[in-house]
């Protein structure tokens, strides 16, 4: 009968295990399964098109350039490859300005000849129209040329505008450098005070603080993220505006700050672990041959424990990389690539949590935010796998 019941428990722990890790598996396939529809969409918003006169010699505009046209940036032809004439953006809602209601019709059944009329009496015009209208308007308008969303735009990327129109702006790397300016600073923060706290409890405070402390700080761990983030909107990002004289506290700084903090539970509890697991027999052998403490600690216990404290550093930055609450609250969420610490940014969960309610279901917008979650994933997966392999290195006795 116990045979039975271990075996009983054994398939039950099997089967739980792997449940866990299909369940695992299908949300890694869905992720990048929706990441990978983003490069099907069209440069320009779906269900519209772009038209010309057809006397002009542009056949195809990038979608930077397509931007600074409709933001006025770029106001001739000959900037992108034309003749020497003035462009005329055209949107659909400024028919107003050439037709009257009665002329368009009572249900609009005249709109498309018109816009045909407005865009073969313009030969500058480049018109931004539902696709629905393009294809009934007449014979002396063209469509300018549309591609695929390009994964060397999207990497290589300086603009982050998704809601932008006529074509969105979905450039990766305002958000690759906000997240790695802000963890890389945070780890730089922790790191030496994370450390400093982990020797204190391994090697200096007696058996009743460290009792004390510890508990204490790993209870830090299980503080929310959204209190950490009102901690520094309401602490440390008036802290940073007054001391440094800025117009806003909200920057990579005060993110920095707020993630070092909460990566701290994490190298402190990791390293401290890996430094009283040094064998007493070496501290003795250090002692006897006459080095003191300090000589003890800083010339054979850090550095036999060093793969484990490299795995708190490199388990600190995961936490620091992936942190979403916090750091949408505190660093200004601006979308642009920093150039300095004391400037607002935005970091990659930031951006997925901020966006992905607003993002229409199934558009180029919603499978952007799945790459930018299959892009952290990644880093995730590499700082977890790094930390893996160094905790297993054997330290030289």
């Amino acid at each position: 009968m116990k045979r039975i019941f271990e075996k009983f428990i054994e398939s039950l722990l099997t089967l739980s295990g792997a449940t866990t890790g299909i369940i695992i598996l299908l949300i890694v396939i869905f992720l990048f399964r929706e990441g990978a529809g983003f490069f099907r969409h069209s440069e320009i918003e779906s269900g519209y098109v772009l038209c010309v006169n057809e006397e002009n010699p542009v056949y195809r505009l990038t979608p930077k350039q397509i931007k600074e046209i409709f933001d006025y940036e770029i106001d001739n032809w000959s900037l992108v490859g034309g003749n020497d004439e003035e462009i005329t953006p055209f949107r659909i809602s400024d028919i107003s300005d050439y037709y009257s209601d009665e002329e368009l019709g009572e249900n609009n059944e005249f709109l498309p000849e018109k816009l045909g009329e407005i865009i073969a009496a313009t030969p500058g015009m480049v018109a931004f129209i539902p696709e629905q209208y393009a294809a009934d308007t007449n014979e002396r308008v063209r469509q300018l040329i549309t591609e695929k969303l390009n994964p060397a735009d999207f990497f290589g990327g300086d603009t982050w505008m998704p809601t932008a129109t006529p074509a969105p702006q979905f450039g990766l790397l305002p958000l690759l450098l906000g997240t790695l300016w802000v963890g890389l600073c945070a780890i730089l923060i922790a790191l030496p005070l994370g450390l400093g706290v982990a020797i204190y409890l391994g090697e200096l405070a007696d058996e009743k603080i460290r009792n004390l402390l510890k508990p204490t700080i790993e209870l830090l761990a299980g503080i929310p993220s959204v209190v950490y983030g009102f901690f520094g909107l309401v602490v440390v990002v008036p802290f940073i505006q007054k001391t440094f004289d800025l117009p806003v506290g909200e920057t990579a700084f005060a993110g920095s700050l707020i993630l070092a903090i909460m990566a701290l539970p994490t190298i402190i509890t990791v390293a401290e672990d890996a430094i009283r697991n040094t064998p007493q027999a070496m501290r003795e052998a250090s002692l006897g041959l006459g080095a003191n403490h300090w000589q003890t600690i800083y010339r054979v216990v850090v550095p036999y424990s060093i793969s484990g404290i490299s795995a708190a550093v490199v388990l600190g930055i995961g936490r620091a990389v992936g942190e979403t609450m916090a750091v949408l609250m505190v660093t200004g969420n601006a979308a642009v690539i920093p150039h300095s610490l004391f400037e607002p940014v935005r970091t990659i969960p930031a951006t997925v949590a901020a966006e992905l309610g607003e993002a229409p279901h199934g558009g180029a917008h919603y499978g952007a935010l799945f790459v930018l979650g299959c892009i952290l994933f990644l880093i995730t997966v590499v700082i977890s796998v790094t930390a893996e392999v160094i905790s297993k290195k054997q330290p030289q006795a």
